[in-house]
């Protein structure tokens, strides 16, 4: 039989839907599955955004340009320059998604085997990206215990070979709802100076900033505006993660000449997707002050329930619509398997992520699990019912 790729057999299962067969198999038992695993809102998508789909009368759908549809790109740099981020439309590439910008960004700034260092836990899919770009994670430990605060400078250093290329933030942060300062971002702009590194910045929940604290963007700090890599998405922001559109942005011009190549090399981004992010740009300021407060309610929901059950702990987010919680369980993915295939609460039960995905050093996360509190309050608060009834008969727990 032919073989598999080393690559292919590299990939990493995703800890957010490698579970889908078991909440499947519950809800044909009968079970209802509140499904926090995964972070897609059940937030409307906004009218203008819908209403584009909806009367799009072109009669040929065509490619766009590699770099994506002009209009949108000029839109959008209206829209940064709101947030006090001045960019061009030649300063934005529109890719299917921030997944693909993010592999757009590491496909152009970084050969086989360079390095990237990310503080951990992270996005799970950073991993495939970096194996799908031939390139390493190095991992930066962020403790629970901190909130996941940035790591000491020092440990960053220590980190720092020559194949380092770039240093890689999520923020606000998914898996763990944190919210790095200007202070800690600062220390970060020294480090990329010092050793002339790209800082990369998933800035994908710009919009989700609770208890009055201001998001900071890493375009805003000042001296390495050509090393900064500011990757975007409208699938949070506007609860349209099906559209597939996100954004890679640099005023480096001859990365961004570089990374239009690989976006030539898959022709164009999704057109439909564009004409729908487009229009979502003119979403009323409205929209957000209500999906913010409704997203903090959760978030209280979720925090008070956890802390409330004995042995489990989570520090409050200050951003984004996740928790990573430390949990009084062996092992968080054979725990996340038993709710779906051997636990239910009044013919209920739940789906979270085992944390240990989020991790790239093997053996982290085995306690935690990450929970994203995109459900109503009401359900939310049903779904920590059935957890915390759950931890009562869990025959893995530690405590």
């Amino acid at each position: 039989m032919p073989k598999i790729s080393a690559k292919g057999r590299m990939m990493p299962e995703s800890p957010i839907r490698k579970l889908v067969p078991y909440a499947e198999a519950a809800k044909q038992r009968g079970v209802k599955v509140y499904h926090l695993n995964i972070g897609q809102p059940d937030i409307q998508t906004p009218d203008v955004a819908l209403e584009a789909l909806h009367n799009f009368s072109d009669k040929v759908i065509e490619y766009s340009h590699s770099a994506g549809i002009p209009s949108y790109r000029k839109k959008l740099a209206e829209y940064y320059k709101k947030h006090n981020i001045h960019i061009t439309a030649d300063d934005i590439i529109v890719g299917a998604g921030a997944s693909e910008a993010i592999l757009f960004a590491f496909q152009s700034i970084m050969d086989p085997d360079d390095e990237v260092i990310i503080p951990e836990p992270f996005y799970a899919n950073y991993n495939g990206f970096a194996i799908n770009a031939g390139v390493r994670v190095k991992p930066i430990y962020s403790s629970i215990e901190t909130g996941f605060a940035l790591p000491p400078i020092a440990e960053f250093e220590k980190s720092i070979t020559p194949k380092t290329k770039a240093i890689l933030v999520c923020n606000p942060n998914n898996p763990t709802g944190y919210l790095y300062s200007k202070e800690e971002l600062e220390t970060l702009r020294q480090l990329v100076l010092k050793h002339d590194l790209y800082l990369i910045a998933d800035e994908v929940y710009r919009e989700f900033c609770y208890d009055g604290i201001k998001h900071y963007s890493c375009m805003h700090l000042e001296g390495i505006e050509n090393n900064v890599i500011l990757i975007d998405s409208v699938s949070k922001r506007y609860s349209a993660c099906g559209v597939r559109i996100g954004c890679m942005i640099s005023k480096n011009k001859e990365l961004m000449k570089t990374a239009l190549k690989f976006a030539q090399a898959r022709l164009s981004p999704p057109s439909l997707g564009q004409v729908v992010a487009e229009a979502a740009i003119n979403t009323p300021d409205s929209y957000f002050v209500e999906v913010l407060n409704e997203y903090l309610a959760r978030r209280d929901v979720v925090v008070k329930a956890i802390n409330n059950i004995p042995g489990a702990f989570c520090p409050e987010p200050k951003g984004a619509f996740y928790v990573v919680a430390k949990l009084p369980i062996d092992d968080s993915d054979k725990f996340c398997q038993w709710l779906l295939d051997s636990f239910e609460h009044e013919m209920q039960t739940v789906m979270l992520a085992p944390a240990s995905g989020f991790y790239s050093t093997p053996g982290r996360g085995k306690d935690e699990v990450r929970i994203s509190y995109v459900l109503n309050v009401n359900d939310l608060s049903k779904s920590m019912e059935a957890l915390a009834q759950a931890l009562l008969v869990y025959p893995g727990k530690t405590n």
